[in-house]
């Protein structure tokens, strides 16, 4: 049964100013083009709508119990395109993606702050996941996109590079390696390390990267997130090496960071989705202001 908008409102014009002659200056059409439109309409349902004479126009039962239908199913389709276009225009619209801790808790709050006041109609919800996890929630489309880790190449997903963070050495104030002019991976062999479980991905590119030099530090503690080898390492348990990202959270420890050489270990953080993916306006708006406010890092 195919009944179109257009229908519709002509059956819903007629029903409100019952005459025909009135309801196509509602409608700016002429009566035998809504005569049509009606006649179409009563033939798709099977039966009439309207009981016409020469004095009066009427519903029929029928009718009667087709004007409430219809006016849901015409409120529904306009406020659906009102709907469609507030999301167009961003004043309204839900924005959903994941971020990895590290980048959750550094840069992204700036951007945020950017966005929303932009467009403060749009509702945000941040999925603060592992890099690992991330990745998942964008192949199973729980999220738009991720911002993350290069997370090598793939056939369903697509990455775009933001920037390249370096690993650094953080260690407690007063440490000896704060005497160290150029910290090398091999000095940081010679403490307690603190490093995150496998597998997670930094946890191998380290293990992969180091093991070629020949360097082999001395773990001691493991952890799953980022954060509590910080913590870790604020509380004298050891040193750790961590993505540039925690630069802040480490000065807000009292924590010491130094850049770390031969070998410099970084890794891509950019943009990650499906292949193929449209994303909303809301998804553009965003990424957008993301790509114009990415740190300008470079790999030496």
């Amino acid at each position: 049964m195919n009944i179109t908008i257009k229908q519709i409102r002509a059956f819903l014009a007629i029903a409100q100013v019952k005459s025909f002659a009135e309801a196509c200056e509602l409608l700016h059409i002429s009566q035998p083009a809504l005569s049509i439109t009606i006649k179409k309409l009563e033939e798709t349902i099977g039966g009439q709508l309207f009981a016409r004479s020469t004095r009066a126009l009427a519903l029929t039962p029928e009718g009667a119990l087709f004007l409430p239908v219809a006016k849901r199913l015409l409120g529904d389709f306009d406020n659906a395109l009102v709907e469609l276009h507030e999301s167009f225009s961003l004043k309204r619209g839900n924005l959903n993606f994941a971020a990895m801790p590290s980048f959750a808790s550094t840069l992204l709050p700036k951007q945020l702050v950017t966005f929303n006041s932009r467009h403060p109609a749009i509702k945000v919800k941040v999925h603060d996941v592992i890099a690992e996890d991330a990745v998942e929630m964008v192949r199973a489309g729980k999220v738009e996109f991720a911002i993350s880790f290069d997370p090598g190449s793939s056939d369903d997903l697509n990455f775009e590079t933001l920037f390249t963070d370096k690993f650094i050495a953080a260690f407690p104030k007063g440490h000896p390696l704060e005497k160290v002019k150029n910290i090398q991976w091999q000095d940081l062999s010679n403490y307690p390390f603190i490093t995150l479980q496998r597998p997670s991905s930094i946890r191998l590119l380290l293990d992969e990267t180091l093991a070629k030099q020949n360097v082999f530090l001395n773990i001691v503690f493991e952890s799953n997130q980022l954060a509590t080898a910080v913590q870790m390492v604020a509380n004298n348990l050891g040193i750790s090496a961590i993505p540039s990202l925690y630069k802040q959270q480490l000065s807000a420890l009292n924590l010491k960071y130094c850049e770390l050489n031969e070998p410099i270990i970084s890794r891509r953080v950019g943009i990650i989705s499906k292949r193929r993916h449209l994303f909303s306006h809301a998804a553009a708006e965003f990424l957008s202001i993301l790509q114009h406010k990415a740190p300008q890092e470079k790999t030496e």
